[in-house]
C-alpha cells in the first residue's frame, strides 16, 4: 500500500515507521527542523516496545501536493496532527486522494466527523467547538474516513527521532458501523506492522472510552505538572478526576453510550500507565497549543445540547485555558 502519514510526530512517526518496517510504501508530511532532520538523516524510530532502534529513509515534505507530484495518490492517509491543526490541512490533502483512498484520523478527543452517518437526531451535523462553520465537512468527503482510537504512547524527543514507549492497540471502525472490506484490509496491514489492530463494531463507543480519561487526566496534568503516577497517588486530585468522569459519563450515556464501568475502574486502567507524561503536559512544557476544544470544549458543547450540567468540567476547562494564556500559548 501507498500510505502517507500527515503529522510525523510521536504517534504519526511510530505508525509510519512500523508500517515502513513491514514493507509498506510510506511517506511523511512534517515541517520545520523535524522535516529537515527526516530528509537529512532519516527517521530514527526507537521502539521500546519491540526493543528495536531503526533508521528509516522515507520521503518527507511539508506540502501534500509535492508528495502527490512525486508519489501519486495514496491508498491510505493517516492524519496524526493535533486536532486544531486539521482544519487547515484537510483542503491540502486533495492531491493525495483517489476515489478509494482511506483517511484515518488518529487523533485525540471527539472527531469532527462524529455525527457523520451516526443515524441519530444529530446525523450529519458538525460540532461547533471543532468545526464552527462546517468547513471540515466541506473540505473532505467523509466517505473516505475510517475512525481510529489510538492506545499507544510515543514522544518526539529530538528532530527526526521518535520513541515508541508503550502500547500497540489501534481501534478502527466505520462511521456507519459496518464491517467493510476496506476496514478489514487496513486492520490486516496494521497487524502485519505489529499493532493490535481491532476492527470495532462501534467506533464511537471506543472514542468515548478513551475520551473519559483524556477529559479528566489531561487538564489536571497541564495544571499540576504531575505525571500520571502522581495524579493517581493524590487522593484530593482524584476526587476532581472522579467528578469530571461522572459528568463525562452522563454526556456519553445521553448520546447512546453508557459506560460499563465506574470512575474508579477507569482510574485503575490509567494506573497501568505508571509515570507517563500525559500529552497535554507535554504541550504545556513545549508551549504548544493545547487540544482543549477537542478534548474538553466539545464535551461541554454536547452537554449544553443535552441540557446536562457539567460544572467541574467547566471549571477545569476555564482554569486550563487561563494557564495556557498565562504562559503565552496562542489559541487560548
Amino acid at each position: 500500500m501507498k500510505i502517507c502519514v500527515v503529522g510525523a510526530g510521536g504517534i504519526g512517526a511510530t505508525i509510519g515507521g512500523r508500517l515502513a518496517r513491514a514493507g509498506q510504501r510510506v511517506s511523511l508530511v512534517a515541517r520545520g527542523v523535524h522535516l529537515q532532520a527526516l530528509r537529512e538523516r532519516g527517521l530514527r524510530l526507537v521502539d521500546h516496545v519491540d526493543q528495536r532502534d531503526d533508521t528509516l529513509a522515507l520521503p518527507a515534505h511539508d506540502e501534500p501536493a509535492r508528495l502527490a507530484s512525486e508519489l501519486g495518490a495514496q491508498d491510505v492517509i493517516v492524519i496524526a496532527l493535533k486536532a486544531h491543526a486539521i482544519a487547515a490541512m484537510l483542503p491540502r490533502l486533495a492531491p493525495l486522494l483517489h476515489p478509494d483512498t482511506v483517511v484515518i484520523p488518529a487523533i485525540n478527543g471527539l472527531p469532527w466527523w462524529y455525527f457523520h452517518k451516526d443515524g441519530g437526531a444529530f446525523d450529519g451535523q458538525s460540532i461547533g467547538a471543532l468545526d464552527p462553520a462546517g468547513r471540515m465537512f466541506a473540505a473532505l468527503d467523509c466517505a473516505h474516513i475510517v475512525g481510529c482510537v489510538v492506545h499507544l504512547a510515543a514522544e518526539q524527543r529530538a528532530p527526526g527521532e521518535v520513541h515508541h514507549t508503550g502500547g500497540r492497540r489501534l481501534m478502527l471502525g466505520e462511521p456507519d458501523r459496518s464491517r467493510s472490506e476496506r476496514l478489514q484490509r487496513v486492520c490486516a496491514v496494521l497487524t502485519e506492522a505489529g499493532f493490535e489492530a481491532v476492527a470495532s463494531g462501534d467506533i464511537r463507543r471506543d472514542v468515548w472510552w478513551k475520551l473519559l480519561g483524556n477529559l479528566s487526566f489531561n487538564p489536571v496534568a497541564a495544571l499540576t505538572g504531575y505525571l500520571m503516577n502522581r495524579i493517581i497517588d493524590d487522593e484530593g486530585v482524584l476526587d476532581v478526576i472522579r467528578a469530571v468522569m461522572r459528568e463525562g459519563m452522563a454526556v456519553s450515556a445521553h448520546y447512546g453510550y453508557p459506560m460499563p464501568m465506574t470512575p474508579d475502574q477507569r482510574i485503575d486502567v490509567a494506573r497501568q500507565l505508571g509515570a507517563a507524561k500525559i500529552s497535554m503536559l507535554q504541550d504545556i512544557e513545549q508551549r504548544r497549543r493545547l487540544e482543549l476544544d477537542a478534548i474538553v470544549g466539545s464535551v461541554i458543547e454536547l452537554a449544553e445540547r443535552a441540557g446536562l450540567a457539567v460544572p467541574t468540567t467547566r471549571v477545569l476547562h476555564a482554569l486550563t485555558q487561563a494557564r495556557a494564556r498565562a504562559l503565552g500559548i496562542e489559541g487560548h
